[in-house]
């Protein structure tokens, strides 16, 4: 095999490698922060609040980047052909999917903005005795309270939860503001990490899709060669 096979094969090892330690790494920050936000009880069944379905994200990509990044180790110091390629085919599938994503919450701030405000307002609107136990869970989880603020308890003539105050409800110091601003405000501060976030990850993504071709199109001719 010639210089510049083995030089890329290494160079998508040790890649691969060093990806691997890093989404295992994001796996632990993942799992800090889910035991942190802890869980919150709902009708006698106990849950990870909204919150949570961050670092549950975070867990599930790195997992999966982690696989990929085994398989393209695998493949580069074996010299597999059908491995090397089973990794950038994996590879492109998601940073097409990446891609895909990043574009659409990059043109679709506002509806994302929205969309997320409707989660509040259905909430909200569904609350019945079944459903009060989910709404006070999003309060405490969130610190804030009613759909836009106490007023919208105090407008349907009734008293403010617990879950509201900071302590007691009777001193209007102790209020949470509305959750509909307070989720909407921690879901597009998290939107925006995760735009940047996903553009690192695709232009890594693309120079090891770029490399894993190489690799594999070096050592398909270089086996061809020698079998004649």
């Amino acid at each position: 095999m010639d210089c510049g096979t083995s030089v890329a094969k290494y160079i998508l090892f040790i890649f691969n490698t060093l990806v691997s330690i890093i989404g295992i790494v994001g796996i632990v920050f993942g799992v800090i922060i889910l035991k942190d936000i802890g869980t919150i009880e709902v009708n006698g069944q106990v849950g990870f609040p909204p919150q949570a379905a961050i670092p549950i994200i975070i867990i599930t990509i790195c997992s999966v980047v982690v696989f990929i990044s085994f398989l393209g180790c695998c493949g580069a110091i074996r010299e597999s052909v059908c491995m090397t390629m089973s990794y950038a085919v994996c590879l492109l599938i998601l940073l097409i999917l990446q891609l895909t994503v990043v574009v659409l919450l990059f043109t679709n701030k506002d509806k994302v903005n929205d969309a997320m405000g409707e989660v509040i307002d259905k909430a909200w609107d569904s609350r019945d005795a079944r459903n009060t136990a989910v709404f006070d869970a999003l309060q405490q989880s969130f610190r804030c309270c009613g759909r836009t603020g106490p007023q919208d308890y105090l407008l349907q003539a009734q008293t403010l939860p617990e879950s509201c105050c900071d302590g007691t409800c009777l001193d209007p110091r102790n209020i949470y503001g509305g959750c509909r601003a307070k989720f909407v405000d921690f879901m597009s501060g998290t939107t925006e990490k995760a735009k940047y976030a996903g553009l690192g990850l695709i232009v890594v993504e693309l120079i090891g899709f770029i490399f894993a071709c190489c690799v594999a199109n070096n050592v398909r001719n270089y086996k061809r060669r020698n079998a004649y």
